[in-house]
């Protein structure tokens, strides 16, 4: 078995340096649109891997919906942001339910 070099460990940055440098500090407006996006990616995967699983086509969750399957695509892909009403209008359709916690 290979021993660990701990000088090559030690030179790693952390994540949250990297954070910072690509995406700005935490809190700043940079960080928060890209957190923001993040979380908007992470839902529409979860609609994603929840629509394969009941085998339900993009086209026939766009009818459902009344939208078009290029848009349903574009949501799974994070090539556009989905609003409120849309992503409540998918989790309907796929029969999800959500609760939303304060505090």
């Amino acid at each position: 078995m290979k021993k660990l070099d701990t000088n090559k460990l030690n030179n790693l940055r952390s994540f949250d340096s990297y954070l910072n440098e690509q995406y700005g500090e935490e809190n700043s407006v940079e960080r928060k649109e890209f957190e923001a996006k993040s979380k908007a990616w992470y839902y529409a995967e979860l609609l994603k891997d929840e629509r394969k699983r009941q085998n339900i086509t993009q086209k026939a969750l766009a009818e459902q919906i009344g939208k078009k399957r290029e848009y349903i695509s574009a949501l799974e892909k994070g090539q556009t942001d989905m609003q409120l009403s849309t992503f409540i209008s998918i989790a309907e359709a796929l029969g999800l339910r959500f609760s939303l916690v304060l505090g």
